[in-house]
């Protein structure tokens, strides 16, 4: 019995270590965003718009054994996580780019809620990995 209990908790260690470590800060909270409504991610070049609304902030950071961590992938989960949290904005505002150090993107992120229409802002477009 206590070997299955180890290999189920070894398991959930090794699992939880491949993804990157997402620390949240949420100032402003608001209601979920329903599924149909859209999301605009903009990158570091990307102005946003006037009349924003600060929800809170994403950091994406290597945990030292991540996986499915390029840019494409943090910028889906930072969607979800916008979704989650009443924002239809994510604007990254730091992106470090994997190097020796990690071999993933580690990104900072900032939440807004716009009450215009998200999709005549000018923002990245996901792309298949």
């Amino acid at each position: 019995m206590k070997i299955k209990t180890l290999i189920v908790v070894l398991v959930t260690i090794v699992l939880s270590a491949c993804s990157p470590k997402i620390t949240t800060n949420l100032t402003n909270k608001q209601p979920a965003l329903r599924a149909e409504e859209k999301i605009a991610l903009l990158d570091v070049h990307h102005n946003l718009p006037e009349g924003t609304t600060k929800i809170g902030d994403l950091r994406f950071q290597d945990s030292g054994f991540s996986t499915d961590c390029s840019f494409n992938s943090l910028m889906n989960r930072a969607r979800i996580q916008a979704r989650e949290n009443g924002a239809n904005i994510v604007k990254v505002v730091e992106k470090k780019a994997p190097d020796l150090l990690s071999s993933c993107y580690r990104l900072k992120i900032e939440l807004y809620k716009y009450d215009g229409d998200v999709s005549r802002i000018p923002q990245y477009q996901l792309t298949l990995d």
